[in-house]
């Protein structure tokens, strides 16, 4: 079961810009990314912005795996800047499970 928490997005906006609304779930980033990660970043935008705090924090490796290499950003069609939505999600887990 898993438990909304509905100011999720606004705790990962803490310290940087997450516009993680515009994506359109097209799957061109996940398709593009070198790393192969499945679960980058689309799906878990869309669990930030549902409020899915356990499934964002299933994909810690996921999101600290990201090379940042923007090749998901420069093909993005709806111009989600997907590279400060992942270093908004870093910020976010060390805040609030690292404690750093």
């Amino acid at each position: 079961m898993t438990t909304l928490q509905p100011g999720l997005v606004d705790e990962v906006r803490q310290d940087a810009s997450f516009n993680a609304s515009a994506c359109m779930n097209c799957g061109i980033c996940t398709a593009i990314c070198p790393m192969g990660l499945d679960h980058l970043p689309r799906e878990i935008f869309r669990y930030v912005l549902l409020g899915m705090k356990d499934e964002v924090l299933v994909h810690q490796e996921t999101v600290f795996s990201c090379l940042l290499c923007k090749l998901c950003e420069v093909n993005c069609p709806a111009g989600v800047h997907i590279t400060e939505n992942v270093r908004a999600l870093r910020h976010y887990f060390d805040r609030n499970v690292f404690g750093v």
